[in-house]
């Protein structure tokens, strides 16, 4: 086990059997009152915004998760260049932090949270790998800077941006352990990646986990954490489903039709296919959490 491996052991004391990691952050935000259009990284940059992402990260700890992502999906220099946020990735990355921080007891992980930059990588799109490298290093740096415990990667639809990604994690944040999953469906993700070759590669590259997350539901997800596992046999196993496929409402509200109940047996079953860190993502309530929290406790 290498070191980054070993030190995500520890932090959540995975000895002792698998833990729930936090629910959707985006979906939640919508439903305190994220302004339509507004990113959540500028949102939490006023009172109101950060008031709320803190009110969604005590929501899932009071329901049991044992790590949560910071609200900083979209804070690397390139997603945030068109938005009311750019040139901040450093201080939407120190004020997320904080709000976790303060939100969140002794004794809970707060993982600094990279998603896709939101441009095509070359050969498919202008924005060159090299590039993508630097930006999440940028980004990681920053929520290392800020205190974040450990880097958690994604919603990877490609694993080259995955690679640039962890690649930048590592450069930006060499001390922390890192965590990267991929979104996919029918198996693959969107640009073909099969999860036993995602994986392999992923733990060549030193991550500390390796899962899925996202997706259509829980099924997408359990569906690939067999080739998850056997192309990375040694490494922490993550998943991290949507609350089922969202349903849009005749007013523009989306729903996701997901139960806690159906929750609770997502997380049995992906404890049984080796998963040691279970939470949810778009659409996952605190209710859900709850579920996913208390199937591990009885698995």
């Amino acid at each position: 086990m290498n070191a980054d491996r070993a030190s995500l052991v520890d932090l959540l004391d995975l000895g002792r059997g698998p833990v729930a990691a936090d629910g959707a952050m985006g979906s939640a935000l919508i439903a305190r009152g994220l302004p339509p259009g507004m990113p959540p990284e500028a949102w939490l940059l006023t009172d109101a915004g950060a008031a709320a992402v803190g009110a969604v990260h005590a929501s899932h700890v009071a329901a049991g998760a044992r790590v949560v992502l910071t609200a900083t999906f979209g804070a690397s220099p390139v997603r945030l260049a068109d938005g009311p946020a750019a040139g901040a990735t450093a201080a939407v990355c120190a004020a997320a932090v904080a709000i976790a921080r303060r939100a969140v007891p002794a004794g809970v992980l707060v993982a600094g949270d990279i998603g896709p930059s939101g441009a095509l990588l070359a050969p498919y799109g202008e924005l060159e790998p090299a590039a993508a490298r630097d930006a999440f290093a940028a980004q990681a740096a920053a929520l290392a800077a800020a205190g974040a415990d450990l880097l958690w990667v994604e919603t990877m639809a490609d694993l080259a941006e995955a690679r640039a990604a962890v690649e930048g994690a590592h450069e930006g944040a060499p001390a922390l352990p890192i965590i990267a999953t991929l979104t996919f469906e029918r198996g693959r993700t969107l640009f073909g990646d099969r999860p036993e070759d995602a994986a392999a590669a992923l733990a060549e590259l030193g991550v500390a986990a390796v899962g899925a997350n996202c997706g259509t539901g829980f099924e997408a997800v359990l569906e690939v954490l067999p080739g998850l596992r056997a192309g990375a046999p040694g490494v922490v196993l993550v998943a991290m489903a949507n609350a089922g496929r969202p349903v849009p409402g005749a007013d523009g509200s989306v729903t996701y039709p997901a139960t806690p109940d159906d929750a609770a047996d997502y997380a049995r079953r992906a404890v049984d296919l080796g998963a040691s860190i279970v939470g949810g993502c778009c659409g996952t309530t605190a209710a859900h959490v709850a579920a996913i929290a208390g199937a591990l406790r009885r698995s």
